[in-house]
């Protein structure tokens, strides 16, 4: 499962930079931004300077930043949490009271991994794009038909070189002016971690 620094570091070597270029940028030690990819937090001060650099780093390589620190805060929340209950003493724990608490932390730690899990892939993928209506797609005596279709709503919507705006939904409306015979129907839109989609549909205009 990727980290917050190893997304960081992937995303780095993807665009061919090195430490030392983040380094001049960001005005923040290489050995800082070292610890950083590697999730070694017990070198900085406080988690709010941690948070800092991670938004300076995101904006560098056109990452969400808000995801990331939504991703790192759930890290943190863990590491937090692991140390306190190393602080419990086991003498004032029964056997049982042990059994339980290891299988409520086993419980909690995979449903950590699965959101956090699904979470991820969903910042990784391309954006889904999905036509509400019209759900036919032959038409007769029509010169133009309304489409509605549905996506991110951070996402950034192009239909033939023109930009269209969704609602707080998704929900985005295109006047789609049809000839005799066949017409395509692109779509393109790119997500808010820079992922792009492109759609096509066809529909047809019979006379």
């Amino acid at each position: 499962m990727l980290t917050v620094g190893e997304i960081l570091r992937r995303e780095r070597e993807a665009k061919g930079l090195k430490l030392s270029d983040i380094e001049k940028r960001t005005r923040v030690r290489e050995k800082f931004l070292k610890a950083l990819e590697q999730n070694s937090w017990n070198l900085f001060s406080s988690k709010i300077y941690i948070e800092g650099i991670i938004k300076n780093y995101a904006k560098i390589l056109d990452l969400n930043q808000e995801r990331l620190l939504a991703f790192f805060r759930r890290e943190y929340a863990k590491k937090e949490d692991v140390g306190f209950r190393n602080k419990i003493s086991s003498k004032y724990l029964t056997s049982e009271t042990k059994k339980y608490l290891t299988f409520l932390v086993v419980f909690v730690f995979l449903l950590f991994a699965f959101y956090f899990g699904f979470q991820l892939k969903l910042f990784l993928s391309p954006p889904k794009v999905e036509i509400i209506s019209p759900e036919e797609q032959t038409f007769k005596k029509k010169d133009q038909i309304e489409v509605v279709g549905k996506t991110q709503k951070e996402a950034v919507v192009t239909i033939f070189g023109n930009r269209v705006y969704q609602n707080n939904e998704g929900i985005f409306i295109y006047n789609f002016p049809l000839k005799p015979g066949k017409n395509e129907l692109v779509i393109e839109v790119i997500g808010a971690n820079g992922k792009k989609t492109t759609f096509k549909k066809e529909y047809l205009l019979n006379p």
